[in-house]
Order: structure tokens, then C-alpha cells, then sequence
């Protein structure tokens, strides 16, 4: 069957990864077109994937039924409002800019489109993202499902209830794998100090972190009891998990989770308008 017209709006990492994870689903490059102003950009594009390019935006989303605004926060404003004219095909937009909200975008683009704001993370850039997803009262269940077809070609997608709830999950995923990466970091330093090789300190954190997740997924238990299964009384893991303890880790991490999400939502404050 012939797939819809995919059209992205810039033409940056996350744009690259979703065609990426599309193109190794079979997703056809002559239904993805890409517009960028980069010219650099553009030709890489076409050269990597086979895809069309453009560099007009109005151009670009000439019968797409699915527009991807891979933009900065800063400037989805400006590339949404001049976009208007060109929407009136009525195609689905998928935003993945962090910190504007769908009142903003309807504003900017107009108040007839269905929407879809979504926040994806760097790991879609290996195709092991995980995205948190939330569509407006005009998106037809064909077109969610549409949507969540394109997002899982790059890691799993969870749709949310309301949309403050993607203000939680750029805090949880969104910004998740930098929690992960400090650690890591940590680990690795501390390994060093104590006389391993730097590769092979890293070597051992990248593996152990990759080995946790893999439990983690292919296991019914939850994260408490995998943690108790690893912790032996009196053990080697129990003196380093309450020494953690001692230093209120859960509560510095708990306040370090709530202030981004402050920091999400300030952004909508910030860079949107629901005027």
C-alpha cells in the first residue's frame, strides 16, 4: 500500500533519527520530504536517505498528511505562523519542541489542525528513544495511531492523559538520559581514582548501565524488588546503598526531577502565547 506523505520541518538530529528508524521499516524516502535551510544539511539528507528536500517550508508540506515541526523552542513561533497558509489541507502536526504548549500552536497555526505535542529524547538517536505523547480533541483515533506508527520507528511511545503530564515527562525522559550520563560519569571517574584503565572503566559502567535496563525490561518485578535482589545483607551493595542513603540521594534527585518540570513549564510561559 501507498504511505501517506511524511513532511518534516527541519532537518536537524531528531529529524535525522526518525528518518533513520523509518526508513530501516521499509517506510518509503519518496513519501518523506524535508525541508531545511541549510543547504549542507539538505544535500546530506538526500544523499544518506533518498529523501526529497526543500528549502521553502510552505513548499515542503504541499500535500502532507503528517507534518513533523523539527524546530527549536526559539523559533516555532515565527515557522509555525508563516506555515499557516499552507496547512489548509488539514494535515496532522507533530511538534517536538520542549515547552510549547498546543494553545500556543493553535494559535500560531490555526485553530482547525489537529496536533499532536510530543517529547522525544536523544537515545531515538540509536532508535532506543522513549517518547511522551499527547494529541488535541480535533486528532482522530487513525491519526493517533498514525502518529504513534512514525514515533515507535526510533523506541516506545506512552500516550498521556493530560497534557501538563508532558511537562512530567520531559522531566523524566526528556532530560532523563543527562541523570543517567552523571552517573555514569561518576562511576567512571571514581573507577579511575581507585587504578582501573580509563577504557576499562568505562568500558565496565557502559555495560553494567546497559545490563541494568536490560533486567529492568525483561522483568515483571519492579525496580524496588530488582534493587533487593541485588543487595545481599550486609553485603558489598548494601554499605554503598546506605551510605546513598545517608546523604538523602532519593530527596536531591526528587528535588532535581520537580525543578526541571518547573523549568518545562516556565519555558511555556516563557516562549509560548495563549493569547
Amino acid at each position: 500500500m501507498e504511505k501517506p506523505a511524511l513532511c518534516f520541518i527541519g532537518g536537524g538530529n531528531m529529524a535525522r533519527s526518525l528518518i533513520g528508524g523509518l526508513i530501516n521499516q521499509g517506510y518509503p524516502a519518496s513519501a518523506i520530504t524535508v525541508s531545511e535551510p541549510i543547504e549542507e544539511r539538505r544535500n546530506h539528507l538526500a544523499d544518506t536517505f533518498g529523501v526529497s528536500v526543500a528549502a521553502d517550508n510552505n513548499t515542503a508540506v504541499t500535500g502532507a498528511a503528517l507534518v513533523i515541526l523539527a524546530v527549536k523552542p526559539q523559533v516555532i513561533k515565527t515557522v509555525a505562523q508563516a506555515l499557516r497558509p499552507a496547512l489548509a489541507h488539514r494535515p496532522i502536526v507533530v511538534s517536538i519542541a520542549a515547552g510549547i504548549n498546543i494553545n500556543s500552536l493553535q494559535n500560531w497555526l490555526g485553530n482547525e489542525l489537529p496536533i499532536v505535542r510530543c517529547m522525544p529524547n536523544t537515545p531515538a538517536l540509536v532508535q532506543t528513544g522513549a517518547t511522551g505523547v499527547y494529541a488535541n480533541a480535533l486528532a482522530s483515533s487513525q491519526q493517533r495511531q498514525f502518529c504513534a506508527e512514525i514515533l515507535n520507528a526510533v523506541g516506545v511511545v506512552s500516550w498521556v492523559e493530560t497534557e501538563d503530564d508532558i511537562d512530567t515527562v520531559t522531566a523524566i525522559s526528556g532530560s532523563g538520559p543527562a541523570y543517567y550520563f552523571l552517573v555514569m560519569e561518576i562511576m567512571e571517574k571514581v573507577a579511575v581514582e581507585m587504578g582501573l584503565p580509563e577504557h576499562a572503566a568505562r568500558q565496565l559502567v557502559q555495560q553494567t548501565a546497559l545490563g541494568a535496563a536490560k533486567m529492568a525490561l525483561a522483568s515483571d518485578a519492579d525496580t524496588a524488588e530488582l534493587r533487593r535482589r541485588v543487595t545481599s545483607p550486609n553485603g558489598t551493595t548494601e554499605r554503598a546503598l546506605n551510605t546513598l542513603g545517608r546523604g538523602d540521594f532519593e530527596g536531591l534527585f526528587r528535588s532535581a526531577i520537580v525543578d526541571c518540570r518547573k523549568r518545562a513549564v516556565e519555558l511555556a510561559s516563557e516562549l509560548g502565547d495563549d493569547s
